[in-house]
């Protein structure tokens, strides 16, 4: 029973964590515009909670806690990010060659490309963290109030 409340619980929380980058992909879809950048942002969050994971895992930071939640985070952006970046490649937004990114050629398209990663792809990775945020402190809460409830029923 335990397990499949745990089941239920991640399930949600794993569509809740990829809501952002689904919505964020429609919107490019009807909107019309030529972004392919914006998935760079959390890919950049999720190199940076990386190497703080694998430096707090280094000093001995106990697994169960804090490393785990980490994991969570960072399975999250960097699974939204190679989504996304597979989905711009699918599309034509990202070449085979040097610069990679369809919009990085000249300087005009250039300015576009930064601008979509500063509202959208930080929306993206705001948005994302907020929610895995929000999951940790609910795993907490339900983790709390359960080590609660077995007290109260082994005495």
């Amino acid at each position: 029973m335990i397990s499949h409340n745990k089941t239920k619980i991640n399930v949600t929380i794993c569509l809740i964590y990829y809501y952002p980058y689904v919505i964020i992909s429609v919107n490019q879809i009807y909107s019309g515009g030529q972004f392919m950048a914006c998935f760079l942002v959390p890919a950049a969050e999720a190199a940076v909670v990386t190497v703080v994971t694998k430096i707090a895992e280094a000093r001995g930071v106990p697994a169960d806690g804090f490393i785990k939640k980490t994991k969570w985070l960072t399975n999250t952006l960097w699974g939204g990010s190679a989504l996304l970046a597979f989905e711009h490649a699918w599309h034509g937004e990202i070449i085979p060659v040097f610069p990679f990114l369809t919009n990085a050629v000249n300087a005009a398209d250039r300015a576009e490309m930064f601008h979509e990663m500063a509202t959208v792809g930080v929306t993206m990775a705001l948005l994302i963290t907020a929610v895995w945020g929000i999951g940790v402190a609910v795993t907490h809460s339900m983790a709390k109030k359960s080590r609660k409830s077995a007290e109260v029923s082994g005495r």
